[in-house]
């Protein structure tokens, strides 16, 4: 396993971020995959999911913290709502242009699967396909409901000293940014019907069962109303982290899918 850490100047921000590379490699040219952690996530909330995948698919991969989270910086200005919406169209771009990457697929968990489709709906030329798990379409009671009980636990503090292991001071305006936004009345996490049609790459959408926050009708609002090729995956006896709560079965099927569009050229 090969990794490194840095920071990137992206000029009002500095992004962490985490460079994996495959355990071997056979010296052709592929893509990169692009991770993308969930609302209260960072790098080490991922723990190895992305390096086994970088070595089940000869892949380089890079993972990072989005602004706010984790040793990102704080946002410049408050985004409120639009959180995810502004990372997919405006920090997304500029990162993958400071890095270079020109051929990318992106894995995007919950708020990451999101920010991935909503990125997507741009037909951005650098993108060859999307993996989605739990990513949100639309806002249901679920949500709302699960997302106003961590408000609960973190006022308590027990969620807060959990959070603050992985975000340090940006755990407050991380926390806050995301739940205030998901029980704002009237908040979508994205267009759905005005940006899925425009996702014309292949789509994996892959949800757990029993997912606390959201339903099967995610994968079918996806899969529905995306432009292009769409596979979806309910994972029985899994929550909101497939990759972590049945990681054997989501490695084995996300590897078989990224495998045919992994080569460059």
């Amino acid at each position: 396993m090969t990794t490194s850490d840095e920071l990137l100047d992206l000029g009002d921000r500095r992004l962490r971020l985490r460079r994996l590379a495959p355990q071997q490699s056979d010296g052709l040219e592929r893509t990169t995959l692009v991770f993308l952690h969930e609302g209260l996530g960072c790098i080490e909330m991922w723990r190895d999911f992305p390096q086994k995948l970088c070595d089940a698919t000869r892949t380089a991969g890079i993972v990072y913290d989005r602004t706010g989270y984790g040793g990102s910086s704080p946002w410049p200005a408050d985004p409120g709502v639009r959180y995810m919406e502004i990372e997919a169209d405006e920090v997304l771009p500029r990162l993958l242009h400071k890095l270079g990457i020109e051929d990318c697929v992106l894995v995007g968990h919950s708020d990451g699967g999101t920010i991935a489709l909503n990125y997507a709906a741009r037909d951005p030329e650098p993108l060859r396909a999307v993996v989605t798990l739990a990513a949100h379409a639309i806002n249901e009671p679920v949500c709302v409901a699960s997302i106003a009980k961590a408000r609960e636990a973190f006022a308590a503090g027990e969620l807060r000293q959990r959070l603050m292991k992985y975000h340090g001071d940006n755990t407050d305006g991380c926390f806050r940014l995301w739940s205030d936004a998901w029980v704002a009345p009237g908040f979508e996490p994205m267009d759905a019907d005005g940006r899925l049609p425009g996702v014309v790459v292949p789509v994996q959408a892959i949800q757990g069962e029993d997912d606390e926050y959201g339903s099967e009708l995610q994968l079918g609002i996806i899969a529905g109303k995306v432009g292009g090729y769409c596979e979806t995956r309910l994972v029985p006896d899994c929550g909101h982290s497939p990759h972590l709560q049945q990681p054997a079965y989501v490695l084995s099927e996300i590897t078989r899918f990224i495998a045919p569009l992994a080569l460059v050229g």
